[in-house]
């Protein structure tokens, strides 16, 4: 009787040890994701050994982006100038209830290292690594850089339609869209990874452009049918798998550069205030947020491929003709004021809302010092890619555009910037650019050209891996 009265007591020691570890692990599996956003202008985080925190919640982030929109019509600028607070900000560690290691605590760790490692880089330059001028922090840049090719990794979700999701239009004005589902999907880059559990950031890979396409009943003007979609999709990968959940979709990622992306991405909410949106409709005044979504370039490749005439600009002392040069139609209020006061009104300063038979645009871009870009009815427009192309310094008319690449990228090295009420004095302010800073912005359209080329297979520095560095930026200031 003592020998089952003492083994008793031993069994009943085992089972409350048992229970004491089961609970340990359910308060480990149910504990609360906390997110966290680190704001700044500048495009780099800080590392997590400063003292000052500079982290706010989602709600204030909210604020401060609708406040520098009201003030700035410019948000582009307004991001330059903010590089101040950037550093003097920080990261502050997350803790968290569990002791065990987990993927998630490993990713974050390398993460934590990259800013460190970013953030003393920032204070390191010299002018061979800024051909041009054309970057706003070139140590900074080329540290992330590195440090997105040793780390980043992206799970792309296998689930969808093929008609509308894995596939994209790789021709003509929708090309950044496709080139860049074509090479996340079946390229031979190191960025995807099959382990959705060591991934940085997850991608959504429909396609806006097909959905439209296919979905859209033509001149209803009805966009339900796409945000529906949207919504189905969201709902598919959030039910099927727990990556969504976990932070409300705010490391993963859409691409789209259809003009109807903004509001197919209206189809979730957490997907269009959350989520990262990479779009070439990057219009701060309609809900894009310059602090977590991408502006995407819109490039028109005929026929799947950049004009040959533009592939081989002439020699930088050629002279050009012509002063300034565009051709196209009437497309929102900003043409409308470009045409009203030069529309075939001067032989130098030539603009055109049907361009004449006997000439062809990309010989018209090669022919003239500048080119104008305005916008039409959205803010994105593929001539300022080709502009670049021709070295054709491109004169940005655009009210509410967040620039491409525009946290990296100087964009005053190698445009010009003309607000819509000065159009009337164009020529003026086209003719007062000195000779020396033309050649400059010449040199600086040379060195970012590189930034904006598609190629297969990708090449290091060009579109495809500055998208993905623009998303590794957004990745870098969030908290999981």
């Amino acid at each position: 009787m003592m020998m089952k009265k003492s083994g008793g007591g031993d069994g009943g020691l085992l089972y409350t040890c048992l229970g004491v570890l089961c609970c340990v692990l359910v308060l480990s599996v149910i504990a609360v994701v906390s997110i966290r956003f680190s704001v700044s202008g500048s495009p780099f985080p800080s590392s997590v050994s400063s003292v000052n925190s500079a982290t706010v919640t989602i709600v204030e982030l909210q604020k401060k982006v609708i406040a520098a929109t009201v003030a700035n019509p410019n948000p582009s600028r307004a991001i330059a100038s903010d590089l101040s607070f950037y550093r003097n900000s920080s990261f502050s560690p997350i803790p968290r209830k569990s002791t065990v290691v987990r993927k998630d605590d490993k990713i974050e760790e390398g993460l934590a290292r990259a800013r460190a490692a970013i953030r003393k880089a920032a204070g390191v330059g010299n002018l061979s690594m800024n051909p041009g001028g054309i970057y706003r922090n070139a140590g900074a840049f080329y540290q992330s850089y590195k440090e997105m090719e040793r780390k980043l990794k992206v799970y792309v979700y296998e689930d969808g339609d093929f008609i509308l999701v894995h596939n994209g239009p790789c021709k003509d004005i929708y090309a950044s869209e496709g080139r860049f589902i074509s090479e996340m999907e079946y390229g031979n880059n190191k960025f995807r990874t099959r382990d959705p559990h060591s991934a940085h950031v997850y991608f959504m890979p429909f396609s806006v452009a097909w959905m439209v396409k296919f979905l859209y009943v033509p001149l209803s003007y009805n966009l339900a049918p796409l945000k529906q979609y949207v919504s189905d999709y969201v709902r598919l990968i959030s039910t099927k798998y727990p990556f969504w959940n976990r932070t409300h979709g705010a490391d993963h990622f859409m691409l789209s550069c259809h003009d109807w992306a903004p509001v197919a991405s209206k189809g979730n909410d957490f997907l269009y205030n959350t989520s990262i949106r990479v779009l070439c409709n990057a219009n701060s005044s309609e809900g894009f947020n310059p602090q977590k979504d991408v502006s995407l370039p819109e490039i028109y490749l005929y026929n799947g491929v950049v004009s040959p005439k533009l592939q081989s600009p002439p020699p930088a002392n050629i002279s050009r003709p012509y002063l300034g040069f565009f051709a196209g139609g009437l497309h929102g209020h900003i043409r409308e004021t470009l045409f009203d006061h030069w529309k075939e009104k001067d032989s130098h300063l030539r603009v055109y809302q049907q361009l004449p038979k006997d000439m062809d645009y990309p010989s018209e871009m090669l022919r003239s010092k500048f080119c104008l870009c305005p916008s039409g009815y959205e803010v994105a427009s593929p001539r300022v890619i080709e502009a670049i192309y021709a070295e054709c310094v491109p004169v940005m008319l655009s009210d509410h555009y967040v620039f491409p690449f525009s946290d990296v990228l100087n964009w005053e090295a190698f445009s010009l910037q003309v607000n819509i009420s000065d159009i009337p004095r164009l020529k003026d302010i086209l003719l007062a650019v000195p000779d020396d800073k033309y050649m400059k912005l010449k040199e600086g359209m040379r060195a970012v050209r590189k930034h904006f080329e598609l190629n297969r297979p990708v090449r290091r520095f060009d579109m495809f891996h500055m998208i993905l560095h623009s998303i590794w930026l957004r990745r870098l200031n969030l908290r999981l």
